[in-house]
C-alpha cells in the first residue's frame, strides 16, 4: 500500500469538516515546564465522538455510499472505531453492529449505542471480537468495516493536516500505535507536505506487538494484550501492511506502563484541564519517558480521545493527589 497524497488528504478534509470543525492545537506552558520541551497538543478529545477515528469513519462511510446501497456495516472494536462508526453511518441510514471483547469499558459501549450500534459482546480481547465479526458479516450480507484501511487512513490523516499547517516546525510527534491508521495518516501528511518531522509510534506495554514487530522487522504477534488503562491500544497482532509503512517512516516505537499512562492522564488534568484516557494520554507518558533526550525540542502530542472510564480517571487523579504526576514539574 502507498500513503494517500496530498490531494487526497485535502478532498479526505474537505468532507470532514462538513461534519466537524478542524479540532485545537495547543500549547500549553505547564506541559512545557514538565517535560522541557515546547509541547503542543492536538485535542482530537475535541471532536463529536471524543476521539480522532470519527475522521476516518466518515471518509469510509462517504465511500460505501459512492458504491452503492447495504444493509449495514459491522465492525470489531474497543470503543473509539465502534462509536465512530455508528455515528457515521447512521449519518447515511445505515444498521451498524459493533463486536466487542468481554469487559469492554462501559462507557464506551453505552455512547456506541446512542450513535445508533447495536452491541454484540464476545470473546477476550480485540482480536476474538474481530474473528466474530468477520462472521457475522458474512452470516448477515453486512459489509465488514476493518481497523485499518487506506480510506481512514485518508480521513484520519487529516488532523495531521490541521496539525502541520498550523505548526509545520515540529521537532517530533508523538501517536499512539493500535492497528495503525493515526500513525500512517502522520507520516503519509508529513510526507506530502515534504516535513522532516520525526514521527514515534507509542504502545503499551501490555500490548506491545508493534514495537516487537519494529525491532525484529517483521510482524511479531503476542498471545497476551495486558493493559487496562491503554485499551484503545491493545492490540497483540500486527497489520502487516501497517508494519511496513511504520518501517519505512517512523523514527522508533516508545513501550509505554499502565502506571506511566495513569501520570500522564492526571498530567493532562492538572496542566490543561483535558480529559485524556489511557491510549489519548500515551504519546506524553512517552515524551515524559524521553524527557533528557526531548528538552529544548518543539514536540507534537496527539491526543487522540478523552473516552476514559472513570474507575481509570479516578485511579489517575489519586495518583496525581500522591504526588508522581507532579513529580517532573517540580523537579
Amino acid at each position: 500500500m502507498r500513503l494517500p497524497t496530498l490531494d487526497a488528504f485535502q478532498e479526505a478534509a474537505a468532507l470532514v469538516h462538513e461534519t466537524l470543525d478542524p479540532t485545537p492545537q495547543i500549547a500549553w506552558p505547564l506541559l512545557a515546564e514538565r517535560t522541557g520541551a515546547q509541547v503542543w497538543v492536538k485535542h482530537e478529545n475535541h471532536t463529536p465522538i471524543g476521539a480522532f477515528k470519527v475522521r476516518g469513519g466518515l471518509v469510509f462511510m462517504d465511500d460505501l455510499r459512492r458504491h452503492g446501497a447495504l444493509p449495514g456495516v459491522i465492525a470489531a472494536t474497543r470503543g473509539n472505531h465502534g462509536q465512530s462508526i455508528a455515528f457515521s453511518a447512521a449519518r447515511l441510514g445505515l444498521a451498524s453492529t459493533l463486536v466487542v471483547p468481554e469487559g469492554n469499558a462501559a462507557g464506551k459501549n453505552a455512547a456506541m449505542a446512542a450513535f445508533g450500534g447495536e452491541l454484540v459482546i464476545h470473546g477476550a480481547d480485540f482480536e476474538d471480537a474481530f474473528e466474530r465479526a468477520e462472521a457475522l458479516a458474512a452470516e448477515r450480507g453486512l459489509a465488514m468495516v476493518p481497523s485499518f484501511d487506506e480510506r481512514l487512513i485518508r480521513g484520519v490523516g487529516t488532523y495531521a493536516l490541521e496539525l502541520f499547517t498550523a505548526v509545520p516546525d515540529l521537532d517530533a510527534v508523538y501517536v499512539p500505535v493500535g492497528l495503525g491508521s493515526g500513525i500512517c495518516g502522520l507520516m503519509g501528511v508529513r510526507d506530502a507536505l515534504g516535513l522532516k518531522t520525526e514521527i514515534v509510534g507509542v504502545v503499551a506495554e501490555g500490548a506491545n506487538c508493534y514495537a516487537l514487530s519494529f525491532e525484529a522487522r517483521r510482524p511479531v504477534s503476542t498471545n497476551r494484550s495486558e493493559t487496562v488503562v491503554g485499551d484503545g491500544i491493545a492490540t497483540r497482532v500486527p497489520s502487516p501492511v501497517a508494519l511496513d509503512l511504520i518501517l519505512a517512516g517512523c523514527a522508533r516505537i516508545v513501550s509505554v506502563s499502565d502506571d506511566e499512562m495513569l501520570d500522564a492522564i492526571a498530567a493532562f488534568h492538572a496542566d490543561t484541564h483535558n480529559l485524556a484516557e489511557g491510549a489519548g494520554a500515551s504519546p506524553l507518558a512517552a515524551l515524559m519517558q524521553e524527557r533528557a533526550a526531548m528538552a529544548g525540542k518543539k514536540v507534537g502530542l496527539i491526543l487522540s480521545g478523552g473516552n476514559v472510564d472513570p474507575g481509570v480517571y479516578a485511579r489517575a487523579l489519586a495518583r496525581l493527589d500522591a504526588g508522581p504526576a507532579t513529580q517532573a514539574a517540580a523537579e
